[in-house]
């Protein structure tokens, strides 16, 4: 089941995918999940076809916040409204199914901003650090009834439309010199490897994980 606000970049994604694995295995749903009423539809949508499914991976975020030191009230509001509360919709909506069941895994995409102070707007930072501290304790809450909640951490990742393959197309040197001294790996990470640590986290080789904060960032925090 995927999601995304791009219809067309959705029906790609389904057509790739259903050439490989079978039309009758791939479902999408275009929507705003910052919408309430879009994730409800998006979960009615997939439980008329499949049921409750087995795993949620929350991958809603945005770092495109205005920086310095004084914000104003409208940036921290709308940097929470896509990296917090979005997630939360998303979960209330579909962990009921699997508290029901007594069995399934929620991944949550965070930020190492949410973990160590870094060159990131406030606001991103504080959203995804309160992202963090939710999933932690919702982890100990819903343990009992069988349902894994888990946290992904990336760095620096680059993809087509992203703010660092807009960064690096204006000042490519800039973006060198930044990853050769903050990045011990010396490179981005890809979509690729953060949806690795996501599958891992809902397979059964994960099944004694949960309330765990897995970081993916190429070595670049300095935090144990």
């Amino acid at each position: 089941m995927l999601t995304g606000r791009d219809a067309s970049t959705l029906e790609s994604a389904v057509s790739e995918l259903s050439a490989e694995f079978g039309a009758d295995t791939v479902l999408a749903f275009a929507g705003d999940l910052k919408s309430g009423d879009a994730v409800r539809k998006c979960r009615e949508f997939v439980q008329d076809r499949w049921g409750a499914p087995d795993f949620v991976v929350a991958n809603i975020g945005s770092a495109r916040s205005p920086g310095g030191p004084v914000p104003d009230v409208r940036a921290w509001q709308e940097a929470f409204d896509v990296n917090l509360w979005a997630s939360v919709r998303v979960v209330q909506e579909f962990l009921p199914g699997m508290l029901a069941r007594q069995s399934g895994s929620v991944v949550m995409v965070g930020s190492i901003a949410g973990s160590e102070s870094i060159a990131a707007p406030l606001p991103y930072s504080a959203a995804k650090a309160a992202l963090g501290s939710w999933t932690k304790n919702l982890a100990r809450q819903v343990g009992r009834s069988g349902v894994r909640v888990n946290l992904v951490s990336p760095g620096n990742i680059m993809f087509d439309g992203g703010s660092w393959a807009q960064k690096s197309a204006e000042d490519p040197e800039s973006v060198r010199k930044y990853l050769h001294s903050e990045v011990p790996l010396g490179r981005f990470g890809t979509p690729e490897e953060i949806a690795a640590v996501a599958v891992f986290l809902c397979s059964p080789r994960a099944s004694f994980i949960t309330g765990a904060r897995i970081t993916a960032d190429g070595g670049q925090t300095r935090s144990a």
